[in-house]
C-alpha cells in the first residue's frame, strides 16, 4: 500500500527502513523522505513503523534460544 503519495513511499519501504535500523518518523523523513512534503502521511507512517519494529522485536524474542554447554569428562576434572 503506498502510503506517502508525495513521495509514493509504500509500507513495504517503511518495513524495510524498520528492518534496516530506522527507529522514528525523523528516520524516515530523513531516508525515504516520507512526510516531507504535505505531511498527511505522517500518522500513518509512524504506525507502520510501530508495527513493524513490535514485529521485528516479537521475532527477537520467539526465537529460540541454543546455549552449548560445555562440559568436563568426569575422568578429566
Amino acid at each position: 500500500m503506498i502510503v506517502c503519495v508525495c513521495r509514493r513511499i509504500s509500507d513495504h519501504q517503511i518495513r524495510q527502513a524498520a528492518a534496516d535500523g530506522a527507529v522514528s518518523l525523523e528516520c524516515l523523513q530523513f531516508e525515504l523522505g516520507v512526510a516531507t512534503q504535505c505531511g498527511r502521511c505522517a500518522d500513518c507512517a509512524s504506525h507502520v513503523l510501530c508495527d513493524a519494529r513490535a514485529a521485528k522485536m516479537q521475532a527477537h524474542v520467539a526465537l529460540p534460544q541454543h546455549h552449548v554447554s560445555i562440559g568436563l569428562h568426569p575422568q578429566m576434572a
